[in-house]
């Protein structure tokens, strides 16, 4: 496999590769439209993405991966653009926006967030997506534990 596509495999492949518990709680259904989406710390990225992506890998930096599908019959759906915008709140209401950028591969849309975590950090996050083309902003929220020792 060609390395570039392999990365991209790889990204996609953050929320595919999940056990099926996994993905029922790591993906949102909106009608035409399913949003995918994890938090990871990011020394958990291979390092060969990392350099691709510049994403600083470090157990005390987060990752936030989304990516947005259009429901398509009979296919895993197709990435769309969309507006994304992304913030957490610590359980001690430190809240931060968390800048998000887009990274294309291809056919595959994906939007990457980093941020700083503290061992034994609960982040809350709120995901505000509105695809290209839709007048609806969608709304999706989650927490993730980071542990950085």
């Amino acid at each position: 496999m060609h390395p570039v596509k392999q990365v991209a495999s790889w990204l996609f492949g953050l929320v595919l590769l999940l056990p099926i518990s996994a993905i029922a709680e790591n993906s949102k259904d909106f009608g035409e439209y399913v949003i995918h989406y994890n938090a990871m710390a990011t020394d958990m990225v291979p390092p060969e993405v990392a350099r691709k992506y510049r994403i600083t890998r470090s157990q005390n930096r987060g990752m936030i991966n989304i990516t947005v599908l259009k429901k398509v019959l009979s296919s895993p759906g197709q990435p769309v653009h969309a507006h994304i915008e992304v913030n957490a709140l610590n359980l001690a209401g430190q809240g931060r926006a968390i800048s998000m950028r887009e990274i294309r591969e291809g056919n595959a849309i994906y939007y990457i967030g980093e941020f700083g975590v503290a061992n034994e950090e609960t982040l809350n996050f709120n995901i505000q997506a509105r695809p290209e083309g839709s007048q609806e902003t969608v709304e999706v929220r989650f927490s993730q534990d980071f542990y950085t020792q």
